[in-house]
């Protein structure tokens, strides 16, 4: 009885080979090119760079967009910002800084990129900007606000942001450079390496300025800050609107 299982045994091995190799060479030919990939290789990422987190202002204040002495005025623009040396500040009443103004604020920023929109978090005021990444033009009937309507796309690794439809009741910089409602301004935004994002702007204002403005500005990458509270107080007492000295007027406690 031994003898007999032990001969159909042998007979039958030989026929489970030819459907062994069978199956192996239908597996080999029908294999997905994913099961084809080397080892070791990662699948690269579509979509775009990264740029969020918080951000401060690299190096000293810088309070004027370019050096003073290059600025390329229009008689309109010479004269408006003359007339500015003898008006008090918007911001000192707490009206929004604008761009680009709120670049050369030194104040920490957050970068928080969400569906469709690309939002800057300012702790200067608490603004907040939203860039549209998903509008290719600006709204025809666009009302003029303090920080404009920006809309941004990206080209590679850069972010293009372009921002238009001002009042023009703000300044460019802390220097105090003017501004009309055509002032148009675009930021190229990239990351060139970890810790530091980089900012070129360029400012066309054919009202005040025969030639566009062009400026950078780098900022240092702050993973552990956070936003803080600021708090602008527009009845501020130590306002100066005449030849008194600051504070004369003062509430007394």
């Amino acid at each position: 009885m031994s003898a007999a299982v032990n001969r159909t045994q042998v007979k039958e091995a030989p026929m489970r080979r030819p459907i062994f190799w069978l199956f192996t060479a239908m597996t080999l030919i029908f294999a997905s090119p994913a099961d084809a990939k080397p080892r070791g290789r990662q699948s690269v990422s579509s979509g775009p760079p990264d740029i969020s987190g918080v951000w401060f202002m690299h190096g000293k204040l810088l309070p004027s967009l370019i050096p003073l002495d290059s600025v390329p005025f229009l008689p309109a623009g010479a004269e408006r910002y003359k007339a500015s040396k003898l008006e008090v500040d918007p911001e000192l009443h707490c009206f929004p800084s604008g761009v680009p103004r709120v670049l050369v604020i030194p104040a920490p920023f957050e970068i928080i990129p969400v569906s469709g929109r690309v939002l800057i978090y300012y702790e200067y005021q608490h603004l907040l900007r939203q860039i549209h990444m998903n509008r290719a033009t600006h709204p025809p009937d666009l009302i003029p606000t303090w920080m404009g309507d920006s809309i941004g796309k990206w080209e590679g690794d850069t972010l293009v942001v372009d921002t238009v439809g001002f009042v023009d009741k703000s300044r460019l910089d802390i220097a105090g450079l003017p501004h009309s409602d055509a002032l148009h301004v675009v930021e190229r935004i990239r990351r060139p390496s970890h810790d530091v994002l980089q900012a070129d702007i360029t400012v066309d204002d054919p009202k005040m300025y025969s030639k566009p403005l062009t400026a950078q500005r780098i900022f240092d990458f702050k993973p552990g800050w956070e936003i803080g509270e600021w708090v602008c107080e527009e009845n501020n007492a130590y306002l100066k609107f005449s030849d008194e000295p600051p504070g004369q007027n003062a509430p007394t406690k």
